[in-house]
């Protein structure tokens, strides 16, 4: 359950093996890819690339796709259970994980999770976000905080050359933002941003970088990590090299804030007017602690992306701590601890959302060799006619679609973009992209 990149290495990896599998990857959406379709950045086209090498997982004859078949909705793990050994969840994280500080839920604080699902066009979402601040916060310093900042910062024309749809370009053409501040607890060595992500930052010619020089501080902590990690090093270093060069004049600003803890975010009448962070100092061993001196931002609107959170499956066990399903190498445990029989997870439904694109590789490695092993003892399913599915979600009244119908959206979404010199522009419409897909 679940065609993202999680899902379909998980597919390719059990299609590899020796067992005489056939494969049906349930989606959904209409379409699929998942985080790389809904969570990636438009303007992050070597990411997107992954595309390329998932599009020929899914080209394979034992692996089928079905979309737009919600879990828990449409099917429930009996009805799964009918028809297949094995269930596998990679269902990822859409959601965001709280931040409890007071104000959190003014008019004007928004989650990350939400606006990457408007920006990258997701079915399910409002077309409309509220863009009308100058001045911002972004609470986090993690690639999908610099995604966030670098999307509010940019000029929308900018932004042409990818495959947003009409309505995102038309927000962010109409919003009057000037400056974005990201802030970070914690000190620039403790950053989770990635050196390519960081240093995109700075490619744009509408937007100053700005880094200040009081907030690059180091602990022994800091030092050890630096030596330890090449990549924080290089975040480091460039991080360092901002912090002294003279500010240009280009005409929006992005401000990296280091050492900022945010404490309230501050309202009037309801709606955010600002942000107090405290003021933190690194103690030793890369952490911090507050100094008792506050500072207060002038902001309108306040993002936080303070990490994803994965959504609890009806009749799956759930973590809520965690935000995981309970599991032994990829095996999902009940609440004593036992094997549910048949049923796996993958991907940050399994191991919660951290680490790159490229790592859930590792994790579908990890669960398919636990399915593989676990094969003698499987339980058969009542149905085993391969087709059997099809009939079922067609008597239901399920609009499915299928890798044929990606191919008919794929080559819809190019044509869009082909008069105006774009790969493609996105269809936005669940209908619409279900319409396309099984004409």
């Amino acid at each position: 359950m679940g065609a993202g990149p999680a899902g379909i290495y998980a597919a390719d990896i059990l299609d590899k093996s020796d067992a005489d599998v056939t494969i049906d990857l349930f989606e959904r959406m209409p379409a699929p890819f998942g985080l790389i379709r809904y969570g990636v950045a438009p303007d992050h086209p070597r990411i997107k690339g992954i595309v390329t090498a998932l599009h020929k997982v899914l080209d394979k004859p034992n692996i089928r796709l079905l979309g737009n078949v919600d879990y828990g909705t449409d099917l429930k793990l009996d009805d799964l259970r009918q028809f297949y050994d094995a269930v596998i969840f990679s269902t990822g994280a859409m959601a965001d994980r709280a931040l409890d500080i007071p104000g959190i839920d003014l008019d004007g604080s928004y989650g990350a999770a939400d606006f990457v699902s408007w920006y990258d066009g997701h079915p399910d979402v409002p077309r409309t976000w509220p863009l009308n601040a100058t001045s911002v916060a972004v609470l986090g310093v993690g690639n999908v905080a610099l995604d966030v900042a670098r999307i509010l910062a940019k000029t929308a024309d900018e932004l042409l050359t990818t495959d947003i749809p009409d309505n995102v370009y038309q927000g962010l053409k109409a919003s009057p933002v000037t400056d974005v501040h990201v802030f970070g607890r914690r000190g620039p060595a403790q950053a989770k941003f990635t050196p390519l992500e960081l240093r995109e930052l700075d490619h744009s010619p509408n937007v100053e970088v700005i880094v200040y020089p009081e907030d690059i501080e180091f602990d022994d902590g800091s030092i050890a990590t630096l030596r330890a990690s090449k990549q924080v090093d290089m975040v480091v270093k460039t991080l360092q090299e901002w912090a002294i060069r003279d500010q240009g004049d280009r005409p929006k600003r992005l401000h990296l804030h280091f050492l900022h803890s945010p404490s309230e975010v501050l309202g009037e009448d309801g709606r955010v007017v600002g942000l107090r962070t405290e003021r933190t100092e690194l103690t030793g061993d890369g952490n911090v602690r507050g100094t008792g001196e506050f500072h207060d931002w002038d902001v309108q609107a306040v993002y936080r992306a303070v990490g994803y959170l994965s959504s609890h499956l009806p009749e799956i066990p759930f973590d809520h701590h965690t935000g995981t399903v309970p599991n032994k190498a990829g095996r999902v445990l009940d609440i004593d601890d036992d094997q549910v029989p048949g049923v796996y997870v993958t991907g940050w439904i399994k191991r919660g959302p951290v680490g790159l694109i490229g790592h859930t590789k590792g994790d579908a490695a990890e669960t398919i060799a636990s399915l593989l092993a676990d094969a003698d003892d499987l339980a058969a399913p009542a149905v085993d006619d391969p087709d059997a599915i099809l009939g079922f979600l067609t008597e239901r009244g399920i609009p499915f679609t299928t890798w044929e119908g990606w191919g008919k959206l794929d080559a819809h979404e190019k044509s869009l973009g082909a008069p105006h010199g774009r790969d493609r522009v996105k269809v936005v419409e669940r209908d619409e992209m279900t319409r396309i897909s099984r004409s």
